[in-house]
């Protein structure tokens, strides 16, 4: 049976609405293509693995321990674990939602090709982010069990690690994908760049919040990389409290408005 035959039984077999059942076409099109290029697919976990064995350990050789925001102290590498992954995430959402995507619609045309199907603009939007959603997923599982063999994972908390990279992929793959609908070029993806890597740095990812001076850390707490550290944070070092949900429900949000956005690109896009 092909993946494309497993995702018709899916869409038969699971009660959902149209569009999503279709929108599973469209990742069974995207597994059917990285079926034979798998090594390509996970090869993105391996910049956040570098991070934590280069900086999160040997670093942490140096700096020893660190005083989180919540006022715990824990071993370098603990602290920055949780920030890589909720980076691992990020970085797989964003690599399918907005390059991939971009050749996609503007070179291959192949949603042009997808609009010959039952499936309609906003499937293909779905589907697209959802796609990227498990890949950053996937990205953040094999991450999460490289932190559980290095011995960086202190609490049983970290069992939602996985779902909140859920989370993380949904906001910044729905978001990068409704980016990318803009894009007219290659060069476009400078501004995404732009974008990504102070968060990257900047995040309290390598740093806790509070060694930031006053509206640098106001900054930084509105960003979204933000959110998905201090969640992933919190899981894994087991400071659980109710704040998370403000954090969770801001990466919903911004999947939301993700989702709706992309899906009205598309569609003017591929129909006009």
């Amino acid at each position: 049976m092909s993946v494309l035959d497993g995702a018709l039984q899916v869409s038969r077999a699971l009660p959902l609405p149209g569009a999503l059942a279709r929108s599973w076409f469209v990742v069974g099109r995207n597994i059917t293509a990285f079926r034979r290029a798998w090594l390509l697919l996970v090869s993105g976990v391996a910049e956040p693995v570098f991070y934590l064995f280069s900086i999160g350990i040997g670093l942490g050789a140096l700096v020893r321990t660190v005083t989180t925001d919540a006022g715990s102290e824990v071993p370098y590498a603990v602290f920055v674990a949780p920030a890589l992954l909720a980076v691992a995430a990020m970085n797989g959402a964003i690599a399918d939602s907005t390059y991939n995507v971009f050749f996609k619609l503007k070179h291959a045309r192949l949603y042009d090709a997808i609009l010959a199907t039952p499936a309609g603009p906003r499937d293909i939007a779905v589907g697209e982010i959802t796609w990227s959603l498990l890949r950053g997923s996937l990205y953040s599982a094999l991450f999460l069990v490289v932190a559980v063999v290095a011995g960086v994972v202190q609490s049983w908390w970290a069992v939602l690690a996985l779902p909140g990279a859920v989370l993380i992929g949904l906001a910044f793959g729905a978001v990068g994908m409704f980016a990318t609908t803009y894009m007219k070029t290659w060069q476009h993806f400078e501004y995404i760049n732009l974008v990504i890597q102070p968060m990257f740095l900047f995040s309290a990812t390598f740093f806790p919040l509070s060694t930031y001076p006053g509206p640098v850390q106001w900054l930084v707490q509105i960003t979204p990389l933000y959110q998905g550290v201090a969640l992933e944070r919190a899981l894994m070092l087991g400071d659980v409290e109710w704040s998370l949900l403000g954090h969770a429900a801001y990466l919903v949000a911004m999947g939301l408005v993700g989702v709706v956005g992309t899906s009205r690109r598309i569609e003017r896009l591929l129909l006009t």
